[in-house]
Parts: C-alpha cells; structure tokens; sequence
C-alpha cells in the first residue's frame, strides 16, 4: 500500500520544521496551499524546492535539500499539501 502524503512527510521529518496549521521554522503546510492555489506550475515549483532546498519565499531561514527523497515522493507530499484548505 502506498505512503500518503501526509504519512511521507511524517517519515521524511518534514514535520520537524512545518506543522500542518501552524508555522514551526518553515511556514505551515496550509499557509503553502492558501499562497500557491490557483497557480498551475504550484507542483513542479513547490517540488523543486522540495528537491533543492532554497529560502527567500518565507523568511531567510534556508529550507535543507531533500536530495535522498525520491522525486515520485515528494509530488505525493507536495500535492498534499496543496490539497489542505
């Protein structure tokens, strides 16, 4: 059976720095979807920042890369998260 998003962001720690409703060190997950809804390139950009890491977007603190999470994983995660209201 396959991992959920939620269930992937769990395993891959990405709730150590996002909370779904609440920002930790990086924005909450449902801050994410409320800024890119409506945006059609949302996954591929949000998955690339996944991938690479990056900062700027939400504050100076850099978001790590994600180079061992697997690129089918982090869409799964990604559209999860834009799937939050």
């Amino acid at each position: 059976m396959a991992d959920t998003g939620a269930d992937l962001a769990k395993k891959n720690n990405c709730m150590s720095c996002h909370g779904v409703d609440k920002k930790i060190i990086g924005p909450a997950f449902k801050d994410v979807a409320k800024k890119y809804k409506g945006n059609a390139d949302a996954v591929a950009l949000l998955s690339k920042k996944v991938k690479d890491g990056g900062s700027g977007v939400w504050g100076p603190i850099p978001m790590s890369p994600n180079k061992t999470i697997s690129d089918a994983d982090i869409k799964v995660m990604v559209e999860y998260v834009l799937s939050l209201n």
